[in-house]
């Protein structure tokens, strides 16, 4: 089946849409080596074949929902502009071989995550909104040369760089989901969730808004402060719960898992659900028989 039939805006308005789950788990898991700056984006480099079989696990595992593997992949890059429209291209393959509908998510990562030492984790880089906008602005048009389905505006850690990427969205007129990371009810940087979500719930642009890359258990707490400030489509893409240290380059996952409280997460608005490090193929296929349920 070729790709979606139609915009993703149509499917959020009549049911909850799956996403997959965590790119670098998946490739780590074919046997990909993601040391260096680059992480997912040295494979979408060096291998692009292994980004399109990461995408195709998902697929069939019934994401209904790629996101790309541009995610660290900055302007300095002397070959960036080809590798984010790989990034695209290679998304697109998958999905048009895939046996559901599925659209293609082009990522665009904060810029804390190009500096690969974690300040996507922490924000506040000490860059005025401008400088932000420069940063961005050539990596989405480059993205949306390919022909994406839709932005993922994602990790993004700051409603400084939120502010900075709704500009450049402006420009464009593009769809997109706009998704914070999070701790302690508040993004990562600090600020509070009710003001940082209704800066990207002002956008027409924006067609979802939610959190990903968290913890699950502060999923549902972000998701109501989200809903009290719009009526858009939330979405929810958490890890695993465990804790990135850049330092070492090293996961330390939590004691245990609990189970994720799906029917909280869309009885408070979710429309997209998924999956971020560390969550499999496994893992979304059985999201997909609780968001099916």
């Amino acid at each position: 089946m070729p790709r979606a039939s139609g915009p993703l805006t149509e499917a959020l308005a009549r049911r909850t849409v799956l996403l997959d789950g965590g790119l670098s788990n998946q490739l780590t898991a074919q046997g990909c080596d993601l040391s260096g700056g680059l992480w997912t984006g040295r494979v979408l480099d060096e291998r692009p074949d292994q980004v399109r079989a990461a995408h195709t696990a998902y697929a069939r595992a019934g994401a209904e929902v790629l996101i790309t593997s541009g995610y660290q992949i900055g302007p300095g890059h002397p070959r960036a502009a080809a590798l984010l429209r790989r990034s695209v291209d290679l998304a697109a393959r998958a999905a048009e071989a895939a046996e559901q509908e599925v659209w293609v998510a082009a990522s665009v990562g904060p810029y804390g995550a190009v500096l690969a030492d974690g300040s996507e984790y922490r924000g506040r880089y000490g860059l005025s909104v401008r400088e932000l906008v420069a940063f961005h602005q050539p990596r989405i048009e480059a993205l949306l040369d390919a022909g994406p389905d839709v932005l993922a505006l994602e990790t993004i850690p700051d409603p400084d760089e939120a502010e900075a990427l709704l500009t450049v969205l402006a420009r464009t007129g593009a769809p997109a989901w706009l998704s914070y990371t999070v701790a302690g009810g508040r993004t990562r940087s600090g600020a509070p969730l009710p003001e940082a979500f209704a800066l990207a719930a002002r956008s027409p642009q924006v067609i979802a808004l939610g959190v990903n890359c968290c913890d699950p258990a502060d999923v549902l707490p972000a998701l109501e402060a989200a809903a009290a400030t719009t009526a858009k489509p939330l979405l929810a893409y958490p890890n695993d719960g465990s804790v990135w240290e850049a330092a070492t380059g090293t996961w330390h996952a939590p004691a245990g898992e609990a189970p994720w409280p799906t029917a909280a997460w869309r009885r408070a608005g979710a429309r997209l659900i998924g999956g971020c490090c560390r969550i499999g193929p496994d893992r979304i296929a059985e999201l997909g028989a609780d968001v099916r349920g």
